[in-house]
């Protein structure tokens, strides 16, 4: 059994793909982080980054106690080897999935999150943030546009865990676009979207988004941007650091 400790988010998304992907069974552990619910001591000792999402294996393959893994980037790695699937075992398949993978959890993920962060979240109006972040999440989806028109995967010819972390954070990029926008990066979104993992992902009303999170332009609370942003999330690690 894996406890995946959730938010709907794109990055939460990758695990849930990966978890049904691989047919492991799983618990869902939903989490309202503009309430704050990750803020917790208990939930540090999964994940001391106090983000999500995260896994815990409580059946691991050393026979050990249970075992927590964070980032999701490390935790579709883990679930890969740990299943033997979406991984190649070794050689150049093997490197280019993890460089796609890094690809997308240190450059895509991160610029795609800090455009958005200024343009719904930002309570004044910050356009140098929104140039810089958005010409440069366009930049990437450019480099994944060229990819893609070699290949079927970002891997090559086998769909890996590097497509599965890209996947959730391209639909944003694709809407509202017309049909000539991206047609490489369309076509293999599509091939992914037909998958029967994914489509049971997208059917599960308890892995969806609520709605009131849904819109493009978010005002927060004063509590929720504490717990979002403010002291409340940065209080979270100085608890970290005092029982180190």
């Amino acid at each position: 059994m894996i406890d995946l400790h959730y938010t709907a988010t794109p990055n939460g998304q990758k695990i849930t793909l990966m978890l049904e992907e691989v047919e492991l069974p799983y618990r869902v552990i939903s989490y309202d982080i503009f309430e704050g619910d990750q803020l917790t001591p208990a939930f540090g000792q999964i994940n001391p980054n106090y983000k999500l999402p995260a896994i815990v294996d409580t059946a691991p393959d050393d026979g050990l106690e249970p075992l927590a893994v964070f980032e999701s980037g490390a935790s579709l790695q883990y679930l890969a080897e740990k299943t033997g699937r979406f991984l190649p075992a070794a050689g150049r398949a093997r490197s280019r999935t993890i460089q796609w993978l890094n690809w997308q959890v240190a450059g895509l993920g991160p610029m795609g999150g800090q455009a958005s962060h200024f343009l719904r979240y930002a309570p004044a109006a910050q356009d140098y943030a929104i140039d810089r972040y958005a010409k440069e999440f366009d930049r990437l989806l450019r480099v994944l546009e060229g990819r893609l028109s070699a290949v079927p995967y970002l891997a090559g010819d086998e769909y890996t865990i590097a497509d599965i972390a890209v996947w959730p954070g391209c639909a944003g990029s694709l809407r509202g676009r017309g049909p000539e926008a991206w047609p490489a990066t369309r076509a293999w979104f599509e091939r992914v979207a037909a998958r029967p993992a994914v489509k049971r992902v997208l059917a599960r009303a308890d892995l969806a988004a609520p709605a009131k999170y849904l819109g493009r332009k978010q005002v927060l609370s004063q509590d929720e941007w504490s717990n979002m942003f403010g002291e409340r999330m940065h209080a979270a690690v100085s608890w970290t650091q005092e029982r180190g």
